[in-house]
């Protein structure tokens, strides 16, 4: 009898020892961070369940202060994500930290505030896209943050974490299909759990996040977009960069709200003297050179307010885009503004030939390839400049550790290469079957400056109204895996077919690899013969 009395009160206590594990959160997503500004920052999390939602926090690994937040439902399970802000922060300031949920206890982390813009203070970001898993290679996202992003900043830049690199941009397609819960634990966070628990994260919405609840349940972005329209668009400063997320996707691109909050805040942004840098970010692009179906037309409405912002203002501007998965990087011809995909962390690749594509003049190269960008920007007072990094990953022929495979400087001042010099045709009369215009050498009073573009017209009227040759030419043009512009020089350019016995008048400028243009050359004027 008294085995068996004994026999069930070892059940019990079994029982309640399960039951009591069973009942004890646990860590689903690491803690990442938020919406950083000088002053403050969110901390958030996810764990099975429990409510109490802790960071302990100081600027040792003593921590030694403690702030409360609030968990929420994610899944209509017991399942919790966690919350907390921290506020009262010292600007450009390392704090450690670590998250409390019950018996859940992080390892201890570190973060580094915004700096003022007017702290003149340099820093790094990185940007990559369409990380939706490839089931093909469905480490590949791993791979790029643990074997590629974190290594090269090491090396690179020497120093912890957040030291090197201030925040990191994703336009969109974060996971394969933002509907499926366990892809955003399994698939994003999980990866990239080393960089997203120093390094604040900001994402904007692809269309594989089919605008599901989970990634508004899942990031807490600025909230100073159209009320209505909370989290689809926003920006954030860092220093003296202004950073703006849009959302491309159906349903939201052609909405007027977007574009009247879009034009308010370049207009307040053109009248703020501590930003000489606006950085967009969207998911689709306006033109693609491997995948012309991916195409967006609307986007071309968002580059047209940045061109025209960044020609009004002086203050160069880029987007950053996704969707076709591969690295593209491109300039407006008349505008300092780049185009530049980030693609691809993690889905298949669009191949050379694989997709219907076109050889657009905007850009300068295109690569089939995994890999990121890194932008380094430095806050020099008095001539700050950007530097924008393709750090390559390859492909699944070509393999690649990190190679770097592009790069452009942008300089927020003006630095005009010399007006060129045109040569001939000069008052002859030539063939109406056309002719070769002639200009001189590139030159420019700024070190290191170099000839990277020539912009060819030819008219019927002096004041270039009439044009009959509009031709932009860059030095490089690196498409389907070779530089079409190889060879040229830019100081020559042929013209077509003209009609004959007729007076033209043609010009050139120059532009240098900053996106520099020169002033017109001076005019001269050929008369073609009659047939």
């Amino acid at each position: 009898m008294k085995n068996k009395y004994l026999l069930l009160i070892l059940n019990l206590m079994l029982f309640s020892f399960v039951n009591g594990q069973q009942d004890q959160p646990t860590l689903l997503v690491n803690p990442y961070l938020q919406d950083a500004t000088p002053n403050s920052i969110k901390i958030m999390w996810q764990t099975s369940s429990g409510e109490e939602s802790i960071v302990e926090w100081g600027t040792t690994q003593k921590l030694g202060k403690k702030t409360e937040g609030l968990a929420s439902d994610i899944n209509f399970t017991n399942s919790r994500i966690h919350e907390v802000q921290i506020k009262n922060l010292k600007r450009f300031t390392t704090y450690f930290y670590r998250v409390r949920t019950e018996k859940v206890v992080s390892d201890i982390f570190q973060f580094k505030t915004p700096p003022f813009a007017n702290d003149n203070q340099s820093f790094n970001m990185l940007a990559l896209s369409d990380i939706q898993k490839d089931h093909q290679n469905p480490d590949k996202f791993s791979e790029i943050v643990n074997e590629g992003i974190l290594p090269y900043l090491k090396t690179e830049y020497g120093k912890a974490l957040p030291d090197n690199l201030a925040l990191v941009l994703v336009p969109g397609d974060l996971v394969e299909n933002g509907t499926k819960y366990e892809q955003w634990q399994n698939d994003f966070f999980g990866p990239a759990k080393k960089l997203f628990s120093e390094v604040p994260v900001y994402p904007v919405l692809g269309n594989h996040e089919k605008n599901s609840a989970y990634y508004f349940k899942y990031f807490s972005l600025p909230k100073n977009g159209t009320p209505a329209y909370a989290e689809h668009w926003w920006f954030k400063d860092y220093g003296n960069t202004r950073i703006i997320g849009l959302n491309s996707n159906d349903g939201y691109r052609d909405i007027e709200q977007q574009y009247t909050w879009l034009k308010e805040v370049l207009s307040k942004t053109a009248k703020n003297p501590d930003i000489d840098f606006v950085f967009a970010q969207l998911h689709h692009p306006h033109k693609s050179e491997l995948w012309i179906p991916g195409e967006e037309e609307s986007t071309g409405k968002v580059i047209k307010l940045l061109e025209d912002f960044s020609t009004k203002t002086g203050k160069p501007s880029l987007h950053f885009f996704g969707h076709t998965h591969g690295y593209s990087r491109g300039q407006s011809k008349d505008h300092k503004h780049l185009w530049v995909n980030v693609a691809s962390a993690g889905g298949a690749i669009d191949n050379w030939g694989e997709f219907e594509g076109r050889d657009y003049d905007e850009f300068t190269v295109t690569q089939d390839e995994y890999g990121f960008v890194m932008v380094e920007v430095d806050a020099t007072e008095g001539n700050p400049k950007f530097t924008l990094k393709r750090i390559s990953r390859g492909n699944e022929n070509i393999l690649r550790s990190n190679e770097k495979t592009d790069e452009i400087t942008i300089y927020a001042k003006s630095h005009k290469p010399d007006a060129p010099q045109a040569i001939s045709p000069n008052g002859e009369n030539i063939a109406f079957t056309g002719t070769t215009l002639q200009a001189g050498k590139f030159n420019s009073t700024f070190n290191g400056a170099y000839h990277a573009a020539a912009h060819w017209q030819i008219a019927t009227k002096s004041d270039f109204s009439n044009l009959s040759l509009d031709s932009w030419k860059q030095s490089e043009n690196w498409y389907y895996l070779e530089n079409r512009q190889k060879g040229d020089d830019l100081t020559d350019e042929p013209s077509k077919r003209l009609k004959p016995n007729t007076t033209y008048y043609w010009r050139v400028r120059y532009r240098d690899q900053h996106l520099n243009w020169s002033n017109w050359s001076n005019t001269l004027t050929f008369k073609t013969n009659n047939p």
